[in-house]
């Protein structure tokens, strides 16, 4: 993991805007439609690099490829393991579900993907290793020829995978975590044996409470979540906490957001993660407030927090003076050198779908970098 001794270095959290063409084939993949598989391969090739060589003309330092070729952050695996499949009922958040109006408002506004939602139908096995070797190839060789100072790649923890796939299959929730643990180890160890640094995207420790488990309480919801963090930290064995990082999120949604679990009753389970960096919403009016909890949370030494300093569901481009007040909030409390900057979540979560203009979202990454800039100079003056 690339960090600094003399500035405040910028990243995100994964995915971007789509370039045009590439959404297309992603809808024709997920509808099971007829596509060119070269072209599709040209397609992500060339979107990759795109990507890449703009988030470093936007002044970020940690890229990654944008999740060009995944319809979703969780959902892609469907594409690569046996065992998931189908569809499943939707589970609405439990903060849209006070708010019956607004949530017919956005679905007839369009901004309700309508994408499959699949569940665990069967044995969790490797299905095809194509997909990953082509988006980790890509990656590198555009890192590589865009100058950026690393590259990240985006992966899907086990216990977001079992949150948001449902198992149907096999006898309990533990026994699939452990299935989903093994089979995502071998996708892991590729991102990490091509020197990416990989980020577990864990919206399970957080979101899951207001969506699978809303009708738990926070006792059975934390007694859920430590397992998963069991099951990722097993699935990281092999892989050293300095080239990893997790993102803890609340759900990357324009909503109310009133029935967010507090970060105060679920830190210390986040704690527990083996990745060295952790991400997190700290931003957004519902969770910006709660950098006082990290600075409270007593974090390990070994540990560099990754705030989220811009917000990634609106078009408002933040000022990079209140950019560089967030930063050096966090700098303050845990020390300089254990900050990175980043975005409150994905820019794109699922392809197609995203109330962020592609100009803007770059617009936003700039000013992350302006933001970073400034709070340099008075880190280290």
């Amino acid at each position: 993991m690339k960090l600094s001794s003399d500035r405040i270095l910028t990243t995100h959290v994964g995915s971007l805007p789509r370039p045009d063409g590439v959404s297309e084939f992603l809808l024709q993949k997920e509808n099971d439609d007829s596509y060119d598989q070269a072209g599709f391969d040209a397609c992500m090739s060339d979107a990759v690099n795109q990507v890449v060589a703009r988030q470093v003309e936007a002044g970020i330092d940690i890229v990654s490829d944008g999740e060009m070729s995944k319809i979703g952050y969780a959902t892609y695996i469907k594409d690569r393991y046996h065992g998931i499949s189908g569809d499943s009922p939707r589970r609405i958040p439990g903060d849209l579900k006070l708010y019956p109006n607004y949530v017919q408002k956005i679905a007839a506004q369009g901004e309700t993907p309508k994408l499959a939602r699949p569940m665990c139908t069967g044995e969790i096995s490797v299905k095809d290793e194509a997909a990953l070797v082509s988006d980790i190839d890509n990656l590198t060789n555009a890192v590589a020829k865009s100058g950026a100072v690393q590259g990240f790649m985006n992966a899907a923890s086990p216990g977001v995978i079992s949150v948001f796939q449902p198992n149907e299959y096999y006898a309990d929730e533990d026994q699939y975590l452990e299935a989903l643990s093994e089979a995502m180890r071998a996708e892991y160890e590729a991102i990490n044996a091509a020197g990416l640094v990989i980020q577990l995207d864990c919206p399970d420790l957080a979101m899951g409470r207001h969506t699978m488990y809303a009708d738990a309480s926070d006792a059975e919801f934390i007694k859920r979540a430590e397992a998963q963090v069991e099951a990722l930290n097993h699935a990281l064995r092999n892989i050293p906490a300095d080239m990893a990082r997790m993102h803890l999120c609340w759900g990357n949604y324009e909503g109310p957001h009133v029935c967010d679990i507090a970060l105060e009753k679920i830190v210390h389970v986040v704690k527990k993660v083996k990745p060295q960096v952790l991400s997190f919403e700290a931003s957004n009016p519902r969770h910006a407030h709660e950098w006082a909890v990290w600075r409270d949370a007593k974090i390990a030494d070994d540990k560099v927090l990754l705030p989220g300093v811009i917000d990634s569901v609106s078009n408002f481009v933040e000022h990079p003076d209140f950019v560089a007040e967030r930063i050096c909030r966090f700098a303050d409390f845990v020390g300089r050198e254990r900050v990175l900057a980043g975005s409150d979540c994905g820019f794109a979560t699922f392809a197609g779908f995203g109330k962020i203009d592609p100009d803007i979202c770059y617009a936003k990454l700039n000013t992350l970098a302006k933001g970073a800039e400034i709070a340099s100079k008075r880190l280290w003056s």
